[in-house]
């Protein structure tokens, strides 16, 4: 299988070697470490592969398949930029009892960093070793395997982050849902229709965490809010709460990047309308775009443009200025005819609030 897909990657790698730069190995990796991870992102419908055995020895397995490409990634064009991508936990202690304190730190270990050092530092973290044993794990790992895992490194890390959660060793407490992990109810956080609960600071913080631990660049490229969109009579979508939703999450990366962290790029989820893959349902709208299609296969697939939409846009087109009145214009950033989005130039740093650079440059939208 890794062979498949080294050959696949290789077309891709060849066929757009002078027009894309920024290249992710594998979508949501850590999801492994999730059960539903299995038919998610190893494709195993036999209920066996559930097992924890499975699924990480599959994650070990995309693992080496990333590093391999990484690497060849590299030899067809230096200039090439090769990332990860994480679906990132953020899980809070439920309480300031100590056993939930260590029990959030283990959460993060597991669901965020055992795939994050492999891709970063090229070795599986120490806490992964007693994991693995304590949960009876026996992973084959060639020789072979580490020596690929050292030198297929990324070179930026990238992240899907919807909400957060609070954990406890205990498991007690209210439940909500959230994006593949452990949940319980934040009694300090709003949610969205689907008890996804919404926390801009999170965003803040996960960037602080991750670039601590890595100190390399960060894209988010996933970010969105999942709602019931309802179609006014004069055929427009007022959707305030996904405007108010994206600019408290945009502040909080300028707060991040204060804080010193090089983050490069942001992308939102996303730009149109689709089945949710969580709920399997078209009812839980992300799009930016409405798409006229309904849970009862009703509708035309036409599309309409959300006041999300215009908002966005102009975002994009003032460079931040929209959103943010203490904004000042950016520089060195051209508009893409084709594609509609900003990106850098002549590696020039953008200046936003004096401290906002490069991820502007990356914000994207469909026309």
């Amino acid at each position: 299988m890794i062979e498949f897909y080294l050959r696949f990657a290789k077309v891709l790698f060849e066929r757009y070697k002078g027009k894309v730069k920024y290249w992710l190995t594998f979508n949501e990796i850590n999801m492994l470490t999730q059960d539903f991870g299995a038919v998610f992102c190893a494709g195993m419908l036999d209920p066996k592969d559930v097992c924890e055995q499975s699924r990480y020895q599959a994650m070990h397995h995309q693992l080496v398949a990333s590093a391999l490409a990484v690497s060849m990634a590299h030899e067809i064009n230096p200039e090439f930029m090769l990332g990860c991508m994480l679906a990132y936990h953020n899980g809070y202690p439920y309480t300031c009892h100590p056993d939930d304190i260590l029990y959030a730190q283990q959460f993060g270990q597991i669901h965020n960093s055992i795939a994050g050092d492999v891709h970063v530092r090229g070795y599986y973290p120490g806490f992964a070793a007693r994991y693995f044993e304590e949960h009876g794990i026996q992973l084959e790992v060639l020789q072979e395997d580490k020596e690929i895992l050292k030198k297929g490194t990324v070179d930026f890390f990238t992240i899907s982050y919807y909400s957060s959660s609070c954990v406890s060793v205990t498991k007690d407490g209210e439940k909500t849902a959230g994006n593949g992990s452990d949940n319980l109810k934040n009694p300090y956080l709003k949610a969205s229709d689907w008890g996804w609960q919404i926390d801009a600071t999170g965003l803040r913080y996960v960037l602080n965490q991750i670039y601590d631990r890595y100190q390399i660049p960060i894209m988010i490229v996933e970010n969105g809010l999942g709602a019931v969109d309802q179609l006014t009579e004069d055929g427009k979508i007022h959707d305030d709460y996904r405007i108010e939703y994206m600019r408290r999450h945009i502040e909080q990366m300028k707060e991040a990047i204060h804080d010193g962290v090089d983050l490069i790029g942001y992308t939102c989820w996303g730009c149109t309308d689709l089945v949710s893959a969580s709920t399997g349902e078209f009812k839980k709208r992300y799009g930016l775009i409405y798409v006229n299609k309904n849970d009862d296969g009703t509708g035309d697939f036409s599309r309409i443009r959300k006041d999300s939409f215009y908002w966005y846009k102009k975002v994009i087109e003032s460079c931040g200025e929209e959103t943010e009145s203490t904004a000042k214009q950016l520089s060195g950033v051209e508009l893409c005819s084709e594609c509609g989005c900003f990106y850098p130039v002549d590696d020039k740093i953008l200046e936003y609030d004096n401290v906002l650079r490069d991820f502007l440059g990356r914000l994207t939208f469909t026309r």
